[in-house]
């Protein structure tokens, strides 16, 4: 870790420490934490996967991850509107938009004064990105946007949005573009709101003859390979926050019971108390390994196949190290107050975004039959 790095990870992790783990619980009932957003903003975090040239950081994806990994350690809600500044939207934007939408955008990001919101999911298809029925009419000089989206974030506090959408009406994975929206856009509404169990609140979106300018029409051909691209690097970021749970949990866990007496000895002192920690321990540094290891491989993005089985590894890592850190609390682990109860709500997420266990195994082990029976074997697949 050079300098620099170290005293950016610093700053965040002095930050998150002093000010978002103590305040924490407020943002359980779904309201966005602008306080910690313009904090965050102020140190130019929000600005770590905007390019240079726009005011951004243009950092590594590892150091993206590793910044993620200590919001989460203190406040999954803060962990995930990050998320949403430096994640699939953003580096979007960054890639293929027009000049002209960079250049009023991206700025606004690193300042904080535009919270980003993608658009994927529908009701009826979220993995499923071939059967979208959300739709663009390319006419003249204008675009017309008819659909519905669902389980957003930060449907009411975005200053744009990035939707992923069929274009013109071309069917299957070829026809999927990106466009991009202004809340204030006749047509558009948010029409329903879900509370979740990690505390943020996800939104229905509804899109009724939409009119944006043509220089809104992010991507207009071959959409899905570079929505898949894009989201390699999602499938490290989603991750690390996923580790950043699980050490934060294993953090309070550690100080609980060195604190907590039983028997008139602490519960430190048991055994069957420190074979979890060691369990715990090795967990956390199994799925740690293979992050790095999947954010260095970044040229420009993530190898899918590393990032696919880090994603996986540390997002069922950190419900089982959440929950075993939870279970050495006793019931105090079971109320709000406690850190380590909203750690635990906020970990079951990490399977469910950006790409689903079930797909991503169904990933790997094609690439592994594909490509495994070489005379390398098994190494040949993580070179």
């Amino acid at each position: 870790m050079n300098e620099q790095r170290k005293m950016m990870i610093d700053s965040v992790r002095e930050l998150a420490q002093a000010e978002f783990k103590p305040n924490g619980l407020r943002y359980m009932d779904g309201s966005f934490p602008w306080e910690n957003i313009r904090k965050l903003a102020d140190l130019g975090v929000l600005g770590m996967t905007v390019p240079e040239e726009y005011g951004g950081l243009g950092l590594p994806v590892l150091d993206t991850a590793l910044i993620l990994e200590e919001i989460a350690k203190t406040c999954y809600v803060t962990a995930m509107a990050v998320l949403g500044e430096a994640g699939v939207q953003t580096r979007v934007i960054a890639k293929y938009a027009p000049q002209a939408i960079k250049r009023r955008v991206l700025p606004k990001v690193v300042s904080g004064d535009c919270i980003l919101a993608v658009c994927m999911t529908e009701p009826h298809a979220g993995t499923d990105v071939a059967n979208y029925k959300t739709n663009v009419v390319v006419k003249n000089d204008r675009l017309i946007l008819n659909g519905t989206k669902t389980l957003i974030s930060r449907a009411h506090e975005a200053g744009m949005f990035v939707i992923f959408s069929r274009i013109d009406g071309r069917p299957g994975r070829e026809g999927i573009g990106c466009v991009l929206l202004e809340p204030e856009t006749p047509g558009f509404q948010v029409t329903g709101t879900y509370h979740t169990m990690g505390g943020e609140n996800l939104h229905e979106v509804q899109f009724n003859d939409c009119e944006l300018p043509l220089e809104n029409l992010v991507i207009r051909e071959d959409g899905f390979r570079q929505l898949l691209t894009a989201f390699n690097t999602q499938r490290c970021l989603n991750p690390s926050i996923s580790l950043g749970l699980a050490e934060g949990a294993f953090d309070e866990a550690v100080r609980y019971v060195k604190q907590r007496g039983l028997f008139g000895k602490p519960v430190s002192d048991f055994q069957g108390i420190r074979w979890k920690f060691a369990d715990m321990f090795r967990a956390i540094e199994a799925g740690r390994g293979l992050l790095y290891r999947a954010c260095e491989s970044a040229d420009p993005f993530p190898d899918p196949f590393l990032a696919a089985v880090a994603k996986i590894t540390c997002n069922e890592m950190a419900i089982s190290v959440t929950s075993e850190a939870l279970q050495v609390h006793g019931g105090y682990g079971f109320t709000d107050e406690y850190l380590v109860s909203r750690l635990y709500r906020g970990a079951r997420y990490g399977t469910l975004g950006g790409g689903v266990s079930e797909t991503l195994k169904d990933l790997i082990g094609r690439k592994i039959l594909a490509d495994g029976d070489g005379p390398e074997g098994i190494l040949a697949l993580t070179q």
